[in-house]
Formats: C-alpha cells, structure tokens, sequence
C-alpha cells in the first residue's frame, strides 16, 4: 500500500508540469532585511529545590547578581543553591525592532538544575556578535516539561523541564542599522543560487520600472537602483516583492534517507538507457528437536536429536529496460512493476548512478 501512494503521489506531483510564476519575496530576499541572533548569561530564581546546588559557577553568579545591590557576601560563604540555577537566554531581534518593543526569550539551564518550574530570572542583558546589548530579559518562566523523582530514585520526566519561554520577556534597547535607505542601490538575493533564476527577476524588475533599472551581478544578487530616502525605497520594495517571476527548473536530485529508507526525486531526473533486474534471496532454516528413548532395560538414556532442515528460495523477478530519457513517472511505474521496496528502490537508484544511466545528482542523508 505504501509503495502504490508513494507512486502515485509522485506520479500526480511531478509528471509533465508547466513552469509557473512565484512571487519575488518567495524567491528570496533584500540583503540587510534580516534578523539577528541575542544571548545571554542569567541566573535563574526561586525553584522549589530543582536548581543547580552547589555548582561553584552557580555560586559566584549569585554573587555577583548581589553585588549589583552593595551585598558582599564572606569569600568563604558557600549558600545552599537548590533553589537557583545559571541559564543560557536567547532571543531573535527581528529586522526594523525599535527600542522598546518586546521579544519572546528562551531560558535553557547549564547546570544540574532539574526543572526551571516556578523560577524568575533576575534582569539579564542579550548581547549581539558584536558584543553590544540590544536588550534586557526578565519575567517569570512558563515551562511546557514536568519532573517528579521518588525516595527509591525512581523518576518520570515528561518534555524538558529544565527549558522554559518567557513572553514578551525581553525589552529592546537598541535598533540595529539596516542601512538600506542610504546604500548606493539594494541588493536582492535569492534562496537558492540560479543564473536562470535571477536574470527571470531582473527582467521581471526591468519590466515593470524601466530597462536598466535591475542588473543580475551573479547567479544569487540582484542590483537594482533606487533613489535615496527611507519612504521612497520602502515603496520601491514593496512593489518588487510582489512582482511574479519564473522560477528556473531546479537541478535533478534524488534524495534518499538511509535511516528511514524515504526517497524523493524531483522531475528533472532523467536516465539513460539501461537494463535493470532485481531478485531477493531467502533462506530459511527450520529447527526440529527428536527424541530417543532407549530400549526397555538397556540402562540407555533419554537423548535428544537436533534436526535443521535448510532451504533456499530465489524470487524471480523479470527484468525490465528503460528507455532513453523517460520521464518519472515512467521511472516509478517501472520500478514498482518489479515490486521493489523502497530499501529496494534505493539500491537500483545508486546501481543506475554507479553505470552512468542516471542524470542526476544522488544525495544520500
């Protein structure tokens, strides 16, 4: 049943099917208009017992959160620390964040702590790769896991209690520069690199605002030229990023999942012609026990007799031949003509790339 659905959902989704338009903003996007990674160094407080104990770093991040508040703790005070943990803070600085908007942070554990239920996190700063703070992260935890243990050690742990999500925990403090209301001309770049691709958008940009207007530098980057001024080029964008252009063919692939034998080929795949068999070996062994018994009053003992009885059986599978360039449909309907598997599939795929029959690259994950 598996291998019919797989035949015919390939068959219906990549059998002869005309080019189509996309928008621009599925193909890719403005360089600069992007978001940014923010991370931080936390302590986490107010567990019921679930937090890092004693953990040396643990303890000198307390410190220094008090310290913040003119508390100096003894060098040689070593506080019980269950009920607090050091944590790892992330967030995501959306393109155009302005200061003060929020941002919904992850909160990760580092240490021994078992759940982070019911804990705050004291005022963190998220730093960018620079180094620079774009914001500050506090608030209460809400955490999705569950962690119970009993007296004997046994424990159940449902998700991950030692990661939580605040919402809308983070403040921003600082905008990042995007630039592209002052940059000689934007430069838009595709997902997917393809010199096809890109003169299709160019020519789409040029058709719409004039010859000359939008050049393709290499096969990802467009140039397009526009006017100065923040309202100017942010209509200028929006109007790009909704012009239709013809995606190019993507270049033929077979993917194949050796963990979970899943396979997928794209329509470009074409093969050479080539003669193809596929059989399966089977050997069965059958273990059979016989007792003997010994003859009344021969003082013999009972014995037991160890019979196999081995035998082979070799499917037999017809072979078939593919014609020169066939489409895949007619690939799949040939394979599955044979009843091959899909772990089967997999092998008659690299036998076909190892003979040069296969035009297309095979990507094996």
């Amino acid at each position: 049943m598996i291998r019919i659905l797989l035949s015919l959902a390939i068959a219906a989704l990549l059998g002869a099917t005309p080019a189509y338009a996309d928008r621009v903003k599925d193909l890719g996007g403005f360089q600069g208009i992007r978001s940014n990674q923010l991370t931080g160094y936390g302590v986490v407080v107010g567990l019921p017992g679930t937090g890092d104990d004693n953990l040396e770093y643990t303890v000198q991040s307390l410190k220094s959160v008090v310290s913040r508040f003119g508390l100096q703790l003894p060098p040689n005070a070593n506080p019980g620390m269950k009920n607090a943990a050091v944590v790892m803070v992330t967030a995501e600085l959306p393109p155009f964040a302005k200061p003060g908007q929020r941002l919904d942070i992850t909160v990760a554990s580092m240490g021994k702590a078992k759940s982070l239920r019911g804990g705050s996190l004291i005022l963190t700063p998220l730093q960018g790769a620079d180094g620079q703070v774009y914001a500050m992260a506090q608030g209460n935890l809400a955490v999705g896991g569950l962690g119970a243990e009993g007296a004997d050690g046994s424990k159940i742990v449902v998700n991950i209690p030692s990661t939580g999500r605040i919402p809308e925990g983070a403040t921003v403090e600082r905008a990042v520069a995007t630039g592209f209301d002052t940059a000689p001309s934007l430069m838009f770049n595709l997902q997917r690199a393809d010199f096809t691709t890109a003169q299709n958008v160019a020519a789409s940009i040029n058709r719409r605002f004039g010859a000359g207007v939008a050049e393709a530098v290499d096969a990802v980057s467009i140039a397009v030229k526009a006017p100065p001024g923040a309202d100017t080029r942010a209509t200028l964008m929006s109007e790009i990023e909704n012009l239709d252009a013809t995606a190019a063919e993507p270049p033929a692939k077979v993917i194949v999942n050796a963990r979970t034998g899943t396979v997928v080929i794209n329509s470009a795949v074409r093969v050479g012609p080539a003669a193809v068999t596929h059989g399966k070996l089977t050997v069965r062994i059958d273990e059979n026990q016989r007792i003997s018994q010994p003859a009344p009053f021969s003082q013999g003992q009972t014995a037991v007799e160890q019979r196999s009885n081995v035998s082979v059986e070799e499917e037999k599978k017809p072979m078939f031949l593919l014609s020169p360039g066939p489409k895949l449909a007619d690939i799949v309907k040939a394979v599955n003509a044979i009843g091959a598997s899909p772990a089967d599939l997999v092998a008659i795929l690299e036998a076909l790339k190892e003979a040069g029959a296969l035009k297309a690259d095979l990507i094996v994950l």
